[in-house]
């Protein structure tokens, strides 16, 4: 069989007029002649009736007091009132279909509530309705134990139930339908003249998600990576191609010639804090003692230096004022800034490419931006800055890298 997964967001479901769109899709594939599942997020955003968020306030404001067992009961409900509307919707149109929850689709978690793993795919019951020339519609971000106790999958969660499904069924390709064209260069709220990718890999789409770019989460990339099952990123809306996401390829497929591109993309995460710890003469065991209590507490760092004088690293905003306590009663003195963003420069082709560092240090000294912290990787250089600067650094970059061409 030549089975397709198309995945869409809340955005693509929300409206009358969205959901014939994707509808239209849905169409578009089964002329093609693929097997198809669907599988669907919760409808609209924070404020309407059945987004994640809406159902979260709900008990917020009646209790706030659901163990994590039934918050997942609560949770999955979202995804759920999406796949039986969207099955009427395709009955309606003659399309025979059948909804699966995604424990019913074969996803067996760990019984981590509120962010469970995927620890198997059991996709038999999806193949068997597929074999019936049905559209399986499958409620994203949610799955089962092996106990058959719901469970979600976190942040990202659906796209990583289309990747897996994906992989599962040894899919042609996993489309991830949203509400932009594709893989931008940068934000486009940020810099007006952003251009669509047409192919990045998932290395650098990886790098991008993880930075900031949130198009994809970057554990659905990693599944899709692993099995080595291309990735789509279209808009909804257009029946424009998107971005492909592929492995690694340097040549173009139609020239065979390899493309001159180093960079692919900038990409922001703001509101963090930089924390710098000194050691006193003689202290040896300063990176130990920080890096463990940060642990202990449960405290995400990131953006690390490591020198024999100390340490600097960076936590979100939200978690600094307990992490420097944390750091002071252990009879440090940190310094440190909060409201800092974090500016990657992304491109799997810069490796190795003398001057890289050099175009960054000078496109931001010529914007008066200082940079209070680098590091580097084979695909992404990164660099600390002031949070009002962090606009003005993403556009400064996307020019000096001739991103717009």
């Amino acid at each position: 069989m030549r089975i397709l997964v198309q995945k869409f967001g809340g955005t693509s479901l929300s409206t009358a007029q969205a959901r014939d769109h994707v509808i239209s899709h849905i169409q578009d594939a089964l002329e093609e002649q693929y097997k198809l599942v669907v599988v669907v997020s919760a409808m609209g955003r924070k404020g309407e009736p059945y987004a994640t968020d809406t159902l979260l306030d709900l008990v917020r404001k009646n209790g706030n007091g659901l163990p994590l067992r039934e918050l997942d009961m609560l949770m999955g409900c979202g995804e759920l009132i999406s796949a039986v509307l969207l099955c009427s919707l395709l009955q309606e149109k003659g399309i025979r279909s059948t909804v699966l929850t995604g424990g019913q689709a074969g996803l067996i978690t760990n019984d981590a509530h509120g962010n469970a793993q995927i620890v198997a795919m059991q996709p038999e019951r999806i193949l068997a309705h597929l074999e019936q020339d049905q559209v399986v519609i499958v409620t994203g971000f949610q799955g089962k134990t092996t106990e058959g106790e719901l469970t979600t999958l976190g942040r990202g969660g659906s796209d990583t139930s289309a990747t897996a499904l994906g992989a599962a069924l040894k899919a042609e390709i996993v489309d991830i339908f949203t509400d932009v064209n594709g893989i931008l260069t940068a934000d486009p709220r940020i810099v007006e003249d952003a251009k669509p990718l047409e192919r990045v890999s998932f290395t650098e789409i990886c790098n991008m998600a993880h930075n900031g770019a949130k198009v994809i989460h970057p554990r659905a990339v990693e599944v899709a990576m692993q099995a080595n099952i291309p990735i789509r990123v279209r808009s909804t809306f257009t029946k424009d191609p998107g971005t492909l996401v592929t492995a690694a390829d340097p040549a173009s497929p139609e020239t065979g010639r390899v493309k001159d591109r180093f960079v692919t993309g900038i990409a922001h995460f703001p509101n963090i804090t930089q924390i710098q710890v000194s050691a006193v003469e003689g202290q040896f065991d300063l990176q130990l003692r920080v890096f463990k209590t940060m642990a202990q507490h449960q405290i995400s760092v990131d953006f690390i230096n490591v020198n024999p004088s100390g340490v600097i690293y960076t936590v979100f905003d939200h978690e600094a004022e307990r992490a420097v306590k944390l750091l002071e009663a252990q009879g440090y003195e940190p310094k440190f800034a909060k409201g800092c963003a974090k500016v990657s420069v992304i491109g799997g082709g810069m490796n190795g490419v003398p001057g890289i560092m050099a175009h960054i240090v000078e496109a931001l000294t010529m914007e008066d931006i200082r940079i209070l912290q680098s590091a580097d990787s084979n695909t992404t250089i990164w660099v600390l800055v002031q949070g009002e600067d962090m606009i003005s650094s993403v556009r400064a970059l996307h020019r000096r890298f001739h991103l717009f061409k």
